[in-house]
């Protein structure tokens, strides 16, 4: 042996290369490979605290103060959380150089809004009065569905997003259900059977809101099953948003009934006229077995709906008061036309304009909690407290984002019915629930438990208004690779 020989040490670990080699090969130790802790799939996936924004919304929160300036639930304090990390995301992804934060159509007509009842509130009579309602309405017009556009990149969140509204509806569905069976729900008609989930009798619209945007999810994601041949999964679909029938009949809500119809209707119409006159067929022959049939809430909601075509003759007291709350708006803005009185001043120049009829008040009392009266201390339609509270200023801004969800919704899903994409019952959806809420909104406004999810929608319809469905959203967000 001499020095030029490799010595004996040298030639041991000879053998053993190779095997490490082969062990490397199927780079496992990479990074890609190793556990992923929440904190980085929430950064990677912000859609999921999206969902779970509206899962929240089912938190009991027991007995609210309606006169109280703020009230903060779990779901709003999930959707801060969503803006902050959204816009940590986005600003992160401008700061590198990788695009603008939100489509710049979304920025004018988003930013349009806040200029609107900033003004509002700057002209008020007491702007540090109004400084929470300008708050709220920055919240649930702005910030929050602008996150929502945020955090949607693809098919997977959207799903996730219609998923976690179908699971709400699901479980709100089923607590009203046993309300009305066992007669331990809100008070109606002398009876304590009005169907009111987990909300209360304080909210007794919470519930039929969360029902109806569930049973619109469940619509669109039957159709996109059924687009992308998997019946199997349709077929679950179709059936859930059936389930969810029953406790929105029982809910009472003639709104919510009413925007409901619409939305679906508008939403088949776009997506499958032939389909849309099945559903109405199957529908008409399901109300005849589970109202006539089985006598499911038969009188009282016949009674109910007799109530919505009778109202210009001899109306409820509810109606009435409804009306009278618009004919009072109406008045308030009369006086304060261009910038309105102001953000959360509508009770305090109710009296002043009010008819001499219109109540003090509404009664509640049932699931679980004793008889109160509730103060009226808002019109019941958006628009027009937007109109009294904003003046036209606000109003027009208003208007045009409508407008342009709208509009910019329904092309979507027309350019997604021509070329008969995976994703066509997806854009169903959106305009389903942004159709549901432009209506609803005719009956009512924002507060309560759900008024969240009025961001949740709006989010939505913006992603379908401004970015394609089924593909990226053009709003560079962090790739995956360069999220911490």
């Amino acid at each position: 042996m001499t020095l030029l020989d490799p010595p004996q040490t040298a030639r041991t670990p000879l053998p053993a290369r190779p095997a490490q080699v082969g062990r490397a090969a199927p780079p496992p130790r990479s990074r890609r490979a190793a556990p992923r802790d929440l904190l980085g799939d929430l950064l990677r996936r912000p859609s999921a605290l999206a969902a779970l924004v509206v899962l929240l919304v089912c938190v009991p929160t027991g007995d609210k103060d309606v006169t109280a300036a703020v009230h903060i639930t779990p779901a709003d304090v999930a959707s801060l959380g969503l803006v902050a990390l959204c816009g940590w995301r986005a600003a992160t992804a401008v700061a590198r150089g990788r695009g603008r934060l939100i489509p710049t159509r979304a920025a004018l007509l988003f930013g349009g809004v806040l200029v609107g009842v900033a003004v509002a509130a700057i002209a008020s009579r007491d702007p540090s009065e109004s400084l929470s309602g300008f708050i709220r309405i920055t919240q649930v017009f702005v910030l929050v569905p602008i996150a929502m556009l945020l955090s949607l990149r693809d098919r997977r969140d959207l799903g996730l997003v219609l998923g976690a509204l179908l699971g709400a509806a699901l479980i709100e569905g089923a607590v009203g259900a046993v309300q009305y069976l066992t007669g331990t729900g809100a008070s109606y008609d002398g009876g304590t059977v009005r169907a009111v989930g987990t909300f209360g009798a304080s909210d007794v619209m919470a519930m039929s809101a969360v029902v109806s945007y569930g049973l619109l999810a469940a619509l669109g994601l039957a159709l996109e099953a059924r687009a992308a041949g998997r019946p199997r999964a349709a077929l679950g679909y179709a059936l859930a948003a059936g389930a969810l029938v029953m406790p929105l009949a029982v809910s009472f809500s003639r709104g919510s009934w009413i925007a409901t119809g619409a939305a679906v209707l508008v939403a088949l119409l776009l997506t499958d006229v032939r389909l849309a006159l099945r559903g109405a067929l199957f529908t008409t022959a399901a109300a005849v077995v589970l109202v006539g049939g089985l006598g499911l809430g038969g009188a009282s909601v016949t009674a109910r709906l007799s109530s919505i075509t009778t109202v210009a003759g001899a109306p409820d007291h509810s109606v009435s008061d409804r009306y009278d709350l618009w004919t009072t708006a109406a008045r308030i803005w009369q006086d304060h036309p261009v910038t309105g009185v102001g953000p959360k001043e509508f009770p305090n120049y109710r009296d002043a304009h009010a008819p001499l009829r219109l109540s003090s008040g509404s009664d509640t009392a049932g699931a679980g909690a004793g008889f109160a009266r509730e103060p009226l201390l808002s019109p019941h339609n958006m628009y027009l407290l937007v109109l009294s509270e904003q003046g036209l200023v606000g109003l027009t801004a208003f208007a045009a984002l409508f407008l342009a969800l709208l509009f910019g919704t329904a092309r979507q899903v027309l350019r997604e019915r021509a070329g008969r994409g995976r994703a066509a019952g997806l854009g169903a959806a959106l305009i389903g629930l942004l159709t549901w809420q432009l209506v609803d909104f005719l009956y009512a406004d924002i507060g309560g438990t759900t008024t969240v999810l009025v961001s949740v929608v709006l989010g939505l319809a913006g992603y379908g208004a401004f970015t394609a469905p089924g593909t990226r959203a053009p709003t560079a967000p962090v790739p995956e690779a360069a999220a911490p």
